[in-house]
């Protein structure tokens, strides 16, 4: 028979860490009273843990004691990082290591801000833990983003409270399963109630921790719909990245990424750098994989993932995780952050999906619902042509067959170029076939190398990426 894990309440855990006598920090929070150290007060035994417990709301203060931010802005990830690093040297500076021998200290620290009063900004936030697992290792920290979902101030400054708790007692007891980890911040919490789109692990605690792959546990187990990271691999906030930028993307499977990806990515950037006028500095272009597409046709090949995206790190482009299927749902997304151009490359099969109905009985108003937030004045479709292989027929907006009760519909995007076709496209790249390629990578078999980007193919044969494996001659054997 399974034994069921019974999850603890905030308050268990806040005494667990408060009869651990060997722990010992500080809290400073900011944003929503001092909502997380409430927990430790009243769980009993607090004196072992609490170091001190402040709440440097008046700006002015705050600056005085953590420096001042640039642009005013003082719910960033740097100002919580600032707290961190500043509450802990305290520590160390007033007391005595020799005096508290086997004391792992920490800090605890959020910066937030709640729904405001007319109810048009539900209020997000930091919080982060800094903390050391054994008194002679350096200092390690979890550091999370959060959004309100909450309409009421009362019941998010409990939630963040509860969130606190879970963070601490995470970092300390499942510090050697970070997924672990994840999982119990939403103890106590409903998926409902909050939303963490970003989460970053440093340190020696989490030497051998991909935060990539926490980012996709995010997105797998609900906590958002969507998470990014740069080509380094560094986990960025989306709303920081994407605030009033133009947004060009690229949805695909790049398993591998092939010279079509490419084609089409470049060739429709340009076009819609020249409909717009944007820059490369007021825009930002990204690679989306849905998580549908990760899963196929079980769970989440997380060797496959990584292929994935080390391939597009390499050629320098950052990528997009969601959990968008429908297109509509990755627009809208994106407008709410930014009321500037948005472009969307595609291919002709793609655009075909837009256009199936099938696709959208979830929604009360249809496809009529879904194309009013797919197909918004600010949104254009750039189509890359797609060349049959049975019939050799290139198909592009001219000549794609939609459903005939939505001929009408089609004709009324496209005369409003809200569809354009790329021109500009390679027509020597027509018969690059991604299926085709991954299958001979996987059989060991040769001529896709040169169907796949500059040092691609180097690549994925030295690191032995999507299954590839070295053939081994028969002559070495006779």
């Amino acid at each position: 028979m399974s034994l069921i894990k019974q999850k603890l309440t905030p308050k268990q855990k806040a005494l667990a860490i408060n009869l651990d006598s060997n722990i010992y920090g500080t809290f400073a929070e900011i944003g929503a009273g001092q909502e997380t150290v409430r927990h430790f007060f009243r769980a009993g035994g607090a004196s072992k843990t609490i170091a001190k417990a402040m709440s440097a709301y008046d700006k002015e203060f705050s600056d005085a004691i953590y420096g001042k931010e640039t642009q005013n802005r003082y719910v960033t990830q740097n100002r919580l990082r600032k707290m961190l690093r500043y509450e802990v040297a305290l520590i160390e500076e007033r007391l005595s290591r020799e005096d508290h021998p086997g004391r792992r200290f920490f800090s605890y620290a959020n910066t937030v801000t709640t729904i405001n009063f007319e109810k048009t900004f539900k209020g997000h936030g930091w919080a982060g833990v800094r903390f050391q697992r054994d008194e002679h290792e350096g200092y390690s920290e979890v550091v999370i983003h959060v959004k309100f979902k909450e309409n009421n101030t009362t019941l998010q400054q409990e939630t963040l409270g509860n969130l606190g708790v879970n963070l601490i007692y995470g970092v300390f007891f499942y510090n050697d399963n970070p997924r672990r980890l994840i999982e119990s911040l939403y103890d106590d919490i409903a998926l409902d109630d909050l939303e963490i789109d970003m989460i970053d692990f440093t340190g020696p605690a989490f030497e051998y921790v991909d935060n990539r792959l926490m980012s996709l546990q995010l997105v797998k187990n609900g906590m958002t719909d969507a998470v990014i990271f740069n080509p380094h691999g560094k986990n960025m906030l989306p709303a920081d990245m994407l605030y009033q930028k133009n947004i060009f993307a690229v949805r695909g499977s790049f398993r591998p990424v092939t010279k079509v990806n490419i084609d089409m990515f470049e060739s429709g950037l340009k076009v819609f750098r020249e409909d717009t006028g944007c820059t490369p500095e007021n825009t930002e272009v990204l690679f989306e994989i849905t998580i549908s597409n990760l899963k196929g046709d079980g769970d989440i090949d997380e060797r496959d993932f990584l292929d994935r995206v080390d391939v597009l790190a390499q050629l320098g482009y950052t990528v997009i995780i969601s959990n968008f299927s429908e297109y509509y749902r990755l627009i809208d997304y994106f407008s709410t952050f930014t009321g500037h151009k948005i472009g969307i490359a595609m291919g002709v099969n793609n655009l075909l999906m837009v256009f199936d109905e099938n696709y959208y009985k979830n929604l009360s108003g249809g496809i009529l619902e879904a194309f009013g937030k797919f197909f918004r004045n600010d949104m254009t479709v750039y189509l890359y042509p797609y060349k049959d292989p049975e019939t050799g027929e290139l198909l592009d907006s001219n000549n794609l067959k939609v459903n005939d009760n939505l001929k009408e519909l089609y004709k009324y995007f496209k005369h409003n170029k809200r569809i354009k076709d790329i021109k500009s496209y390679n027509p020597n790249y027509s018969e690059i076939y991604s299926r085709e390629i991954l299958k001979k990578i996987v059989h060991a078999e040769t001529g896709w190398e040169n169907q796949v980007p500059e040092g691609v193919a180097e690549m994925i044969k030295d690191k032995g990426m999507f299954g590839y494996k070295e053939e081994v001659s028969l002559r070495e054997f006779t």
